[in-house]
């Protein structure tokens, strides 16, 4: 995967020029952010990212079931693929105000960085490969996925390597922030839905009756204590509780939404068994009955620092003058590194506060971002 020989290609250099002026792609990921996307959700996104790579010319294009969108760009039969892809959902309801604000070098609007960036850095590789008519080895398929956030448990990005696995050399992820920011290692999670039943009732008539809310938040309680290792780093989180009626009922349901992470499978196995005990111990109480559905269920893998792709990436934001650095992360970058294939995820532009209302991306870099992910892929598609 030499990077240098593709900086010197005299289309590249043309491409490079276009690509300095970040505007076009800048266009291009506000028009996507302001369409609505949340995850299980995203049929009209889905329909902008196939209508802008239909207009390119590309082959095979199509949308799965599940609302992905596939594009290839052909290479030779003989050589392995390159997917590429983005994933279009968003944390935010349909119902979020997804108006923009403009603050010195900012540019604020909930779902720009993560992942409408993403998206229109996914477009526009495809047009300025097409426009310039640069030369991949291999087929570059191009996808646009679903359900990457939250409860979506990588499902759009499930289906895509699994239709295309039997073709594929690597895969690069594409994410709107973190420029310079490098994803090889793809850390393990498990999620959980804990449900909790009871009899309920009047709360002064039925005073001392079992109730749901009470079982659950002792339950809770419990789980805030546990211990987990720094080292490797292991987390958990309740990130939602919910349940009742009224003040003044003994609640008959509620549930919770618990997430574990680890960067290492034995830890993050550690983690779970711990959890499974405390639930197990919990479901002996009288009077209530309780239900674990697993909700999430992200696998782990890696590769090493110095396989050819993550090199090729290092070598590629060195060309364009950024520097690198190294995260372990949760993406869809886990499910082809779960599978054995080389992956990485990496971001395109500067930004913060992603999955909150004020969640914003520093354009300055995105030209530099789509330059460096130009010779990712023609790298990687030799």
């Amino acid at each position: 995967m030499d990077i240098q020989r593709w900086r010197n290609h005299p289309a590249v250099q043309r491409a490079f020029a276009d690509l300095a002026d970040y505007r076009p792609v800048l266009e291009t990921a506000l028009a996507v952010q302001q369409v609505p996307a949340p995850t299980f959700d995203e049929a009209e996104r889905s329909a902008l990212v196939f209508n802008r790579l239909q207009a390119l010319g590309l082959s095979d294009l199509d949308v799965d079931a599940l609302g992905n969108v596939y594009a290839r760009r052909p290479g030779h039969a003989s050589r392995p693929a390159l997917l590429v892809a983005a994933h279009l959902d968003t944390v935010f309801p349909r119902t979020t105000d997804l108006r923009l604000r403009y603050a010195g070098d900012r540019i604020y609007g909930p779902g720009l960085g993560d992942n409408s960036t993403g998206v229109a850095g996914l477009i526009h590789l495809a047009e300025v490969l097409q426009r310039h008519d640069l030369p991949n080895q291999g087929s570059i398929w191009f996808v646009g996925n679903v359900c990457e956030e939250g409860l979506g448990d990588l499902r759009g990005i499930r289906a895509a390597i699994e239709r295309l696995r039997r073709h594929l050399g690597c895969v690069l992820i594409l994410e709107g922030c973190d420029f310079g920011t490098l994803h090889h290692q793809a850390i393990g999670v498990r999620r959980y839905q804990i449900e909790t039943t009871a009899p309920g009732g009047h709360s002064w008539g039925n005073f001392g009756t079992p109730s749901a809310i009470h079982s659950l938040v002792r339950l809770a309680a419990q789980l805030t204590e546990l211990t987990v290792p720094r080292h490797p780093r292991t987390t958990f989180n309740l990130g939602v509780i919910a349940g009742g009626t009224s003040v003044n009922t003994i609640a008959e349901h509620a549930s919770m939404l618990l997430d574990m992470r680890s960067v290492s499978p034995t830890a993050l196995a550690d983690l779970i068994a711990q959890v499974d005990r405390l639930v197990a111990a919990a479901s002996v109480q009288t009077g209530v009955q309780l239900k674990v559905t697993t909700v999430g269920d992200r696998p782990s893998g890696s590769i090493a620092r110095d396989h050819p792709l993550v090199q090729a990436v290092v070598a590629a934001y060195h060309a364009v003058g950024a520097s690198v650095n190294f995260q372990q992360s949760s993406t869809d970058a886990n499910i082809p590194l779960s599978l054995g294939i080389p992956a990485v995820c990496i971001g395109l532009t500067d930004g913060g506060n992603a999955h909150r209302q004020d969640e914003y991306i520093l354009p300055a870099n995105l030209g530099r971002g789509l330059q460096a992910l130009l010779l990712m892929a023609l790298a990687a598609s030799a």
